[in-house]
């Protein structure tokens, strides 16, 4: 029970990788509040009951987090239930890139203020409550696609990159109020945002030979680096990109 008694907001997790860290954490003991954008009644139903089965209490909170309203009503909602926020993880958002060419600024908006943005904003926010009670962790969940190029994914990489870059800076100017800020650089995880690709088996295979590891990564995966810089045991770690990609970024280039 390595979060016992903690609460934790993670954005994004009704699905995927944010489910899979909430998972982690409720079994860890951490009192959850979930976010999305997107998902359905029954889905959500299902998670908070499979997050109250484990043992942990949890709420939910819907909404679009690069929306300062939302961000601000998600943290009120916090603190009247669990009165603190000991953990931030942002890891809401978005796909759907193109390349520079054939990206509209309306994409390329819509994908940096969710991406990106949102981390700004619930971390702005979320800070000056984590000082007050005497410390936290914020980890922001960013992509291989920061550390190097693809084709056709103009806006996200440029987001992804910023994710990172500014996990970097915030770790600088708040480490020395006991707050550890880290990211998380993941890469090809099976989740529904992938499961399209994850069919075609001539990517899969394409994927599989270019990955170390020689498999996708799960959100599981995810959820336990998320638990290790969440927990003291990664109290000296600031500003750091965990990679968690199977070795993809490694090999690159063999």
């Amino acid at each position: 029970m390595r979060l016992n008694g903690k609460t934790a907001i993670i954005t994004g997790s009704a699905r995927g990788i944010g489910k899979g860290i909430a998972l982690v954490f409720a079994r860890e003991g951490a009192n959850l509040v979930l976010n999305s954008r997107t998902a359905d009644e029954k889905t959500v139903s299902d998670l908070l009951q499979r997050i109250r089965s484990l043992g942990s209490e949890a709420i939910y909170v819907p909404g679009d987090v690069s929306d300062q309203h939302v961000i601000e009503t998600t943290v009120q909602e916090t603190l009247s239930k669990f009165k603190k926020i000991d953990i931030l993880v942002n890891n809401a958002g978005i796909g759907g890139s193109k390349s520079v060419l054939d990206t509209s600024p309306e994409l390329w908006e819509k994908i940096i203020k969710i991406d990106l943005t949102s981390v700004f904003l619930f971390s702005k926010r979320v800070i000056p409550e984590m000082i007050r009670q005497g410390g936290g962790k914020i980890v922001n969940i960013s992509s291989c696609y920061a550390n190097f190029g693809a084709q056709g994914v103009a806006a996200y990489c440029a987001a992804k990159a910023g994710v990172s870059n500014l996990t970097r800076q915030m770790a600088v100017d708040y480490s020395g109020k006991n707050i550890n800020i880290n990211a998380i650089i993941v890469g090809f995880i099976e989740t529904e945002m992938t499961r399209k690709k994850s069919e075609d088996k001539t990517y899969l295979e394409g994927m599989l030979g270019i990955i170390p590891a020689h498999r996708p990564g799960t959100p599981e995966d995810i959820g336990q680096a998320a638990l290790f810089l969440s927990t003291d045991e990664s109290s000296y770690i600031c500003g750091h990109n965990l990679v968690v990609d199977g070795g993809w970024g490694i090999a690159q280039y063999y």
